[in-house]
């Protein structure tokens, strides 16, 4: 399939379906496929039973796999293949800023503000938006161990910054996709619609209307 774009980031809150529109995408156009290491951290089991004593770590492992990822792709030529990514860099201040007291917080950006002067911008930027009622459901139906016990809390204020990020994001074109009513992974004629919607050039935020609604 023809695709504008070489590089694509979807991204979403924890149970949006970011990783499931990443796999279907990056076969159907042809796409190389970036995943983020979430199971490989760690730390992260114990950070969802006690943040506050397992914050840094667990945001320090993140930000350095997601900066080893992304400065491989900085080594491929203009005409490299296209990525497909489950997560833009750039968000990973988000879980800071939630997670991480003052004095981490300081040393946290001292890092990553190095670290984000080297990493490429993707082209677009999909973000799968959903109720916190909805992420709740899709976390515990993939039934993950490490998000048996998500705290429901933790996902609303996740989902708050999310969209406060989201609404201020200027650096690409941005696909806004309401996924409360979508379900792509399942119904096709809802998944090709959504995909029509990223391969179709277009800049500034774009919100997706379904043509099946």
């Amino acid at each position: 399939m023809d695709c504008p774009w070489r590089s694509i980031a979807i991204e979403g809150v924890i149970g949006a379906g970011k990783t499931s529109l990443a796999r279907m995408l990056a076969e159907e156009i042809g796409a190389d496929l970036d995943l983020e290491v979430v199971e490989e951290n760690p730390f992260l089991s114990r950070f969802y039973e006690d943040r506050r004593s397992h914050a840094f770590v667990t945001q320090m492992f993140f930000l350095l796999s997601r900066y080893r990822q992304q400065m491989a792709r900085t080594q491929m030529d203009l005409f490299g293949p296209r990525v497909v990514a489950d997560y833009l860099f750039a968000k990973d201040r988000i879980f800071a800023n939630i997670t991480l007291d003052e004095d981490e917080l300081r040393l946290y950006e001292r890092i990553a503000d190095v670290l984000d002067e080297k990493i490429p911008r993707p082209e677009v930027v999909v973000y799968l938006q959903a109720s916190t009622e909805v992420l709740l459901r899709r976390i515990a139906w993939r039934g993950r161990a490490f998000e048996r016990n998500m705290d429901p809390e933790y996902i609303q204020t996740l989902n708050e910054a999310y969209n406060y990020f989201f609404f201020h994001y200027t650096e690409t074109p941005l696909l806004v996709v309401n996924t409360n009513d979508l379900d792509f992974v399942r119904n096709r004629r809802h998944y090709e619609d959504l995909r029509n919607n990223i391969v179709e050039p277009f800049t500034g935020t774009r919100y997706y209307a379904p043509s099946w609604s």
